[in-house]
């Protein structure tokens, strides 16, 4: 048991009333049953709509601790369950700096000072008052969103210790939810969530709890299980996943000049005595890097609660989901998680190729917008998204490092009246794909899409596979043409570890600008096998996952293997697609969870079996989902 959990004879402690609503048996006395644990008491066997108080011992009800009140602005904190204080930052509109200049005057509260209010929920600084780190608190207000930002337990300022996705951490968000939305400062007394990246991720694991006064969610670039961003193919992520991690790690510590978060330190220096004294069981958090490593192959009981895909149909809310099929972060399988909610009718997804940020993409923010007015904010979205349609030039800007970039027109926010943009709005497909974004009206690598198409659906409606088959020279053919086999030679300083050197974010040389400067090389000769299609005669359109199946026979018994698909076009420029890979030894399939075009690795221990020696063995890549149009004439590669 960890440390600083509130524990004891609870029930020893508290009484129970019960109210003239509740099930009784033939002597007239109450049947329940209840039994208290870690400052919480759970009851069962209560009658629908019956009502209980809990009292002291002396008779007093106690409150609940939603009924606690925090700050209507500015930083404080709020207390959970079991008791532990988390950092928060209440954001509102006011605060927008006014130095920016923004086009149209900022949103104001309305009549009784209250706001709609959305909770952005993560283990970065989001309750550093100055500005939420990694947070994008500063949209939702431009859009009249008060915004509670709120740092997880065992980071920043908060209390407790850390771990990934913990249960706590769910409960802790429900609790943040119910007590937020009990503030006589909140619109409707309902909350939205919303976030993206970690911000995104939490609102999946804190939704599934079913907090009766949350709203929706509008997750952004967010993954579908963990072990398809930290170990795909079996194979650990060392780039971005691995190195994330370890951020965590340090983020974390309890707080001072070498470790933890920097504005937790500066808060303490400045007198918080909470955030001191919260940073007491920092140092209990749990070994994050040794929890990678010892969980590297698929333990349903570990693996299963930290991946969405197995949880998200217990979502009821409205959700709104973007994100992408070549995400640098999260990668490039989120879209799993489409046919997984089944727990709302009011599901809208959007899916494009790009990085990280273009979760924010011009097309996907008029309907984020659109979603959070609708069904937070209840609210005319024309009213709403002004000043954000204003200061479109300004976001991307800002956010992206790309100018001259406006917000298109949107049919929703031309609705005269709610009930007339809300029907509009629920009447779009569900699933809504953009293409070859970078290439749409503009200039060259402005965050807009070539075109889109809508979908009832995914995976798409009417899809169906098609093969080709490696041959002689290179070649992929509609059909078998013999046998034969290629070689090539591992060399792993063949090509730089690296196709891209800048760093993420805006500013010169930035990845998410508009033409990052990437170094995406061909292997050299003899250091890698490749295959080409015939041009193809019509315009080929790909929604969603696949396959290369080889034979491999190897000097070694365990190899790591990639496969690239790539549209070379007439001109020879070539335009990557997307990657899939596999460790040979972990090749085994999980004939349950594999369907014909999206086969699935087992991953588990007992099926790691090494290459045989001497001869050739099937193994299949699983490639991830992409969304790409191959234009007549091209090669696929």
């Amino acid at each position: 048991m960890r440390r600083g959990w509130a524990c004891g004879a609870v029930s020893a402690a508290l009484a129970f009333t019960l109210s003239s609503a509740a099930a009784s048996t033939a002597s007239g006395a109450p049947r329940f049953s209840a039994h208290g644990s870690a400052n919480q008491v759970y009851v069962t066997g209560l009658a629908p709509h019956a009502r209980m108080s809990l009292v002291n011992r002396r008779g007093q009800q106690i409150p609940s601790i939603y009924n606690q009140t925090i700050p209507s602005h500015g930083y404080g904190y709020l207390r959970t369950r079991d008791g532990t204080k988390l950092a928060i930052d209440v954001r509102l509109p006011s605060d927008l700096p006014s130095e920016v200049g923004l086009p149209v005057p900022v949103p104001r509260p309305l009549a009784g000072g209250q706001y709609p209010t959305l909770i952005e929920y993560s283990g970065y600084g989001y309750a550093d008052p100055p500005a939420p780190v990694n947070g994008i608190a500063v949209l939702a207000n431009a859009m009249g969103f008060a915004v509670v930002d709120v740092n997880m337990r065992g980071t920043g300022c908060s209390g407790g210790a850390y771990d990934f996705f913990e249960p706590l951490q769910n409960l802790d968000g429900y609790d943040v939810i119910e007590t937020v939305a009990h503030q006589p400062w909140v619109l409707h007394h309902k909350v939205g969530m919303m976030g993206i990246s970690f911000g995104g991720i939490s609102q999946l694991f804190t939704a599934q709890t079913r907090p009766p006064d949350l709203a929706a969610i509008a997750p952004l670039s967010v993954i579908d299980q963990t072990q398809t961003t930290l170990y795909p193919g079996g194979i650990l992520n060392t780039g971005f996943a691995f190195t994330w991690a370890k951020e965590r790690v340090h983020d974390a510590l309890p707080a001072s000049p070498s470790g933890g978060q920097s504005w937790a330190y500066q808060q303490i220096q400045q007198g918080d005595e909470t955030c001191k004294d919260n940073q007491a069981l920092h140092s209990e958090a749990v070994n994050l890097l040794g929890k990678i490593r010892t969980n590297n192959h698929y333990v349903p009981a570990v693996a299963d609660p930290l991946s969405p895909i197995t949880f998200v149909n217990k979502i009821n809310v409205p959700v709104f989901l973007a994100c992408q099929w070549t995400d640098e972060q999260t990668g490039g399988h989120c879209p799993d998680l489409a046919e997984h909610f089944t727990g709302t009718s009011r599901k809208w997804f959007t899916f494009t190729n790009g990085q990280h940020i273009d979760s924010l993409d011009p097309q996907t923010f008029n309907r984020w917008c659109d979603f959070l007015q609708l069904f937070v904010a209840q609210d005319l979205p024309a009213n709403g998204c002004a000043l954000t349609r204003a200061a479109g030039p300004l976001i991307y800007q800002t956010a992206m490092g790309i100018p001259g970039v406006s917000l298109p027109p949107d049919p929703i926010q031309q609705q005269p009246t709610y009930s007339g943009a809300l029907a509009a709005f629920e009447n779009l497909a569900p699933i809504r794909v953009l293409f070859d974004s970078g290439a749409g009206s503009g200039a060259a690598g402005q965050p807009s899409p070539g075109f889109e198409d809508s979908f009832s659906r995914f995976p798409v409606p009417g899809t169906f596979g098609r093969s080709w088959y490696m041959g002689s020279n290179g070649t992929l053919n509609d059909s078998r043409t013999g046998r034969g086999a290629n070689r090539f030679t591992w060399n792993p300083r063949a090509l730089p570890m690296k196709d891209f050197n800048g760093g993420t974010g805006l500013g010169s040389g930035g990845l998410w600008t508009a033409l990052p400067k990437y170094q995406w090389n061909p292997n050299p000769s003899g250091t890698s096998v490749s295959y080409m299609t015939a041009p193809l005669s019509s315009n080929t359109v790909v929604i969603g996952a696949g396959y290369a199946r080889v034979w491999v026979r190897s000097s070694s018994r365990n190899v790591d293997l990639q496969a690239t698909v790539s549209e070379v076009r007439p001109d020879g420029n070539e335009t990557f697609v997307q990657n899939g890979w596999v460790r040979a030894d972990e090749r085994k399939l999980d004939a349950r969870k594999s369907r014909p075009l999206e086969p699935v690795l087992s991953l588990r221990a007992k099926d790691v079996q090494p290459l045989p020696r001497g001869r050739f063995t099937q193994v299949t890549v699983p490639l991830y989902y992409e969304g790409h149009a191959y234009r007549a004439g091209s090669r696929i590669k």
